[in-house]
């Protein structure tokens, strides 16, 4: 978070398990902030409960841990194009976790 600055990421990929506080934590303290930047959770996690907080919040995806880089790269593409002002109104459903 000391790092951060609006508009300079145009998404953030965090796990939930990091020193000092969570990625859940940071993900809420982003959208405290106003920041619309799409937020791809990764956790070895696999509780429902961890899942629902980081989607209720506002996570675009949540991974389970091993992540497939295909994967990956596809949630990443999908949460970049939502996030361009050109997709705002062209909404879809979250691609499934894999």
């Amino acid at each position: 978070m000391a790092e951060y600055v609006p508009d300079q990421f145009d998404c953030l990929i965090t796990d939930v398990s990091m020193p000092g506080h969570s990625g859940l934590e940071l993900q809420e303290r982003l959208r405290e902030l106003g920041s619309p930047m799409p937020v791809i959770i990764i956790t070895a996690d696999t509780s429902p409960s961890t899942r629902g907080r980081a989607l209720s919040a506002g996570a675009f995806a949540c991974l389970t841990k091993p992540v497939n880089d295909d994967v990956l790269f596809r949630h990443l593409q999908s949460a970049l194009n939502r996030a361009s002002p050109s997709c705002d109104d062209e909404r879809q459903d979250t691609p499934s976790d894999e």
